[in-house]
């Protein structure tokens, strides 16, 4: 079932693109269907939505709240499909968006818990940046997402679900381990592998540095990625240190393949917020949520 205008989809999926023809091969139309998509909606809202530059295209700032609004329009149209479906069906599917860091921790096996105690609940998990998954959540792309930090964003509500620490994580060969404490200084002579500019934990530690008259410029960074588990086997394998949520690595403290170990006067202690639109109309599933984070983190 669909009740929104193909002309919008076409012109989300031109965005993305950047290109006509691109587009066109996405959706299987014919080129010119495309633009006779993109000429209707300038017509129908009197607006120009791409700046053209040979082959080149972006958005006008018009067109940009235009996709804007088409990808809630159209998502909005998905999950009514999805949750009518859901009710005649007498099932639940949530879609969550969750960091790259709550990859690592105890989201995973607290959503699929949730589904052993929902019959007929299936959960889709989508990994992204903190920006991305509050951009996803406001266009109605997921239910909810799990996230580091203070939410500020009035669009949204949020429940606390834990708090967590960053630590320097360290190879079991790192001569450093047999420390109960480091020191910036030493963290500063070593190879650093780092989350990338999008991430919370990137950012709480730059912060820190900042508050401390430092900033990463003084550090080794050898590596920048999202894939903490990429980052983790290059740390055990002694390429480098990173500096993670201690959550991160629990299994790896336990199995003693990793050590962690806190940093002296660096206060990185964040929140991992579930946050949800404020016009979020299952309680009842969040606080199940909520209650099986905590069951689960106490026998962590």
């Amino acid at each position: 079932m669909s009740v929104i205008d193909p002309k919008l989809e076409t012109l989300i999926v031109v965005s993305e693109t950047k290109n006509y023809s691109a587009a066109a091969r996405v959706l299987n139309l014919t080129q010119p269907a495309v633009s006779q998509h993109i000429s209707a909606l300038e017509k129908e809202f009197d607006i120009r939505i791409f700046n053209r530059t040979g082959n080149n295209i972006t958005l006008t700032p018009l067109g940009e709240i235009l996709v804007r609004y088409a990808r809630q329009m159209v998502s909005i149209s998905k999950e009514l499909a999805i949750k009518i479906d859901d009710e005649k069906k007498h099932t639940t599917s949530l879609t969550i968006g969750i960091t790259h860091s709550s990859e690592g921790n105890l989201v995973p096996e607290v959503l699929a818990t949730l589904t052993k105690h929902n019959p007929g609940m299936t959960i889709k998990i989508i990994s992204d940046s903190i920006r991305n998954l509050y951009d996803k959540l406001s266009a109605y792309e997921i239910d909810l997402a799990v996230v580091e930090g203070k939410i500020s964003d009035d669009r949204f509500s949020n429940v606390l679900l834990d708090t967590d620490s960053l630590v320097a994580v360290m190879s079991k060969d790192n001569p450093l381990c047999k420390k109960e404490v480091l020191n910036i200084d030493q963290i500063r002579k070593e190879r650093l592998i780092l989350r990338t500019a999008t991430s919370a934990t990137r950012n709480l530690f730059a912060a820190q540095l900042e508050a401390n008259n430092m900033s990463l410029d003084d550090f080794n960074v050898i590596l920048e990625m999202d894939n903490t588990a990429a980052i983790k086997e290059l740390v055990k394998k002694n390429i480098g240190m990173s500096i993670l949520p201690k959550s991160v690595v629990l299994t790896e403290l336990k199995e003693k393949s990793l050590v962690a170990l806190p940093i002296e006067n660096m206060n990185m202690v964040t929140e991992i917020n579930l946050a949800f639109l404020k016009n979020y109309p299952n309680r009842n599933i969040i606080d199940e949520l909520v209650r099986l984070y905590h069951k689960i983190a106490i026998i962590k």
